[in-house]
């Protein structure tokens, strides 16, 4: 893996729905500072070790260690204020907000902080990501008063980020980013996600998009039914065709 300070880890994780056992025994680490790609195709598991780390899945066994600190199968709500924040698979924008509206959601667990010796008001925490936020997706300023429900589907992708970047994370989950999205606005959208990790932010990205994925990533853990077949650096696995046809898919 990559020599950084690790910021998350993994250690043997499964994951069962009844009968099922969706993730079996997996190891991953998550470096400080990094682009980590989970990739793979339908059913391989992404989604349940995503959806584990941010407490919407139940773990059966295994630990997920964020910053020292087991974090598996606490509540929602007690992940995102220890600093992890995911974008979800399908967006889930308030279609009936407005576009800024939608954003200050995501910062509802923004709490008043010391910041290098200096008190810093939710007020003004609020006010910066939503700065940086506009910076990003500069598309989401202009549309700040429209109803979240009349962006097309690349800019309600980049609300749903935008939405998670609010909460300050020191862990950005992003979970089928270029899920239904054309080409170019995907394109567009990777590059904003390596330009988030270039401003110091750690990412956790599932994809199915593999090639674009791996352009931007550090490295990446390739999934198939439930167990990691195989991991390396990024730019190993891009020039690795073989690999590719075979567990990625040409995309």
């Amino acid at each position: 893996m990559i020599n950084l300070e690790i910021l998350l880890e993994i250690q043997d994780l499964e994951i069962s729905y009844g009968f099922i056992n969706a993730v079996k025994k997996i190891n991953m680490s998550i470096p400080q500072g990094s682009i980590v790609a989970i990739l793979g195709a339908n059913g391989a598991g992404k989604t349940s070790t995503i959806r584990s780390i941010s407490g919407l899945n139940k773990v059966k066994s295994g630990k997920i260690i964020f910053k020292g600190e087991e974090i598996q199968n606490l509540v929602s709500y007690k992940i995102v204020e220890k600093g992890i924040m995911q974008s979800p698979e399908g967006r889930l924008i308030l279609n009936n907000l407005t576009v800024e509206d939608n954003l200050l959601v995501g910062a509802y667990a923004i709490k008043t902080r010391i910041i290098d010796g200096i008190k810093v008001t939710r007020k003004e925490i609020i006010k910066r990501n939503l700065n940086d936020v506009y910076t990003y997706f500069p598309i989401l300023k202009e549309r700040a008063k429209q109803q979240a429900s009349t962006l097309s589907g690349g800019e309600q992708q980049m609300l749903a980020i935008g939405r998670a970047l609010m909460g300050s994370p020191e862990l950005l989950l992003l979970d089928e980013p270029s899920l239904g999205l054309a080409p170019l606005v995907i394109k567009d959208i990777f590059n904003i996600i390596k330009k988030i990790k270039e401003d110091g932010r750690t990412i956790l990205i599932v994809e199915q998009n593999a090639k674009q994925t791996l352009k931007i990533a550090d490295y990446c853990y390739v999934m198939e039914v439930g167990k990691i077949k195989t991991e390396g650096k990024a730019e190993a696995l891009l020039s690795n065709q073989e690999l590719i046809n075979a567990y990625l898919g040409a995309n």
